[in-house]
């Protein structure tokens, strides 16, 4: 009796495992589209908010799903919830669809985007958190645009619009392409594993920021930030490109152009003086007035060809191909 129990608790397990991985693979593994859903605010669509057509999508969805979202300002906080992944959710451009709210003072509540689910690609939106985006030191707080918890999220010529705390890149492999990132303090944080391909970084800091600030906890924490191409400029102030949010940050710098507003030692230990040899932060290939690293901190790692290429190539998210079955 006590081996037929075991063999079904077995079988029972290997079946939960592999339901689970497959819900895991959107479309069976391709990067197909099942159905649009359209979104659009004259009442031209399927819905006139972004939120109530996420809310339609089936809970534990497995097959991809795209939301079409026309252009228009769409006043709303957006949420997707955990159990609904392989969403595609898609603008007509980022200067014409935009999702704007303006929530502060508390990273939890505050971003006007959350996505919580593995699978999520979303293309050509502005994602705007129109709270004190001007620099004043008497009402300046956390006001996120967006914050992404999911694995396997990109974005695609997507805009990231804000102050402070602009783009919680949480946890997880993650992906942006053509992307426009702006703020002044910490506007690129969190413990994601993410590669930011072709971004335009631009600082509106009148004073002193900081453009990430990247928290890896243990030298086994595969997370770390990677910067390919792109640029960093802004207008007024300077930034440190990035200050240590854990003992382990990483954050590495490829081939950007960067303009006069980096500040010249490049990088602060923050709150982990004396812990510096266990960071990560290196650029190469730079160019650009601000890529001048005569005066960075002297801990900057100088990495060889073959190290960054290790952060350049995109098995430093992708092992598996994943972004290739996104649609």
């Amino acid at each position: 009796m006590w081996f037929l129990r075991l063999f079904l608790l077995v079988s029972l397990s290997i079946f939960i495992c592999s339901d689970v991985s497959r819900a895991q693979d959107c479309s069976a593994g391709t990067s197909k589209v099942a159905y649009t859903i359209t979104v659009d605010q004259s009442g031209r669509g399927n819905f006139t908010t972004v939120q109530d057509a996420i809310n339609s999508v089936p809970s534990h969805n497995a097959q991809w799903i795209q939301i079409h979202i026309n252009p228009g300002m769409y006043r709303e906080q957006v949420t997707i919830l955990k159990n609904k992944p392989c969403i595609l959710l898609e603008g007509y451009s980022s200067r014409t669809t935009k999702i704007v709210w303006d929530a502060h003072e508390q990273t939890d509540t505050s971003a006007t985007f959350t996505s919580y689910p593995d699978n999520i690609v979303a293309k050509g939106i502005t994602f705007w958190n129109s709270y004190n985006r001007k620099l004043e030191d008497n009402n300046r707080t956390q006001a996120l645009a967006a914050r992404i918890y999911g694995d396997k999220s990109s974005f695609y010529s997507c805009s990231f619009l804000g102050l402070q705390d602009t783009l919680w890149d949480v946890k997880g492999r993650h992906y942006f392409k053509w992307c426009f990132i702006e703020g002044a303090v910490d506007f690129i944080f969190g413990s994601g594993q993410s590669i930011y391909r072709g971004c335009s970084i631009k600082v509106t800091a009148d004073t002193t920021g900081y453009v990430t600030a990247q928290k890896r906890d243990s030298p086994d924490d595969p997370s770390g930030f990677v910067f390919i191409g792109g640029s960093i400029f802004g207008s007024t102030g300077e930034v440190y490109l990035g200050r240590a949010y854990g003992p382990y940050s990483r954050v590495i710098i490829d081939g950007t152009t960067l303009y006069n507003v980096v500040h010249p030692e490049g990088w602060n230990a923050w709150d982990f003086v004396g812990r510096e040899s266990n960071f990560t932060y290196a650029e190469a290939n730079c160019r650009g007035p601000g890529a001048d690293t005569s005066k960075r901190v002297s801990w900057e790692k100088k990495l060889t060809p073959v190290e960054i290429a290790k952060f350049r190539n995109v098995s430093f998210i992708d092992k598996e191909g994943w972004l290739t079955r996104q649609p």
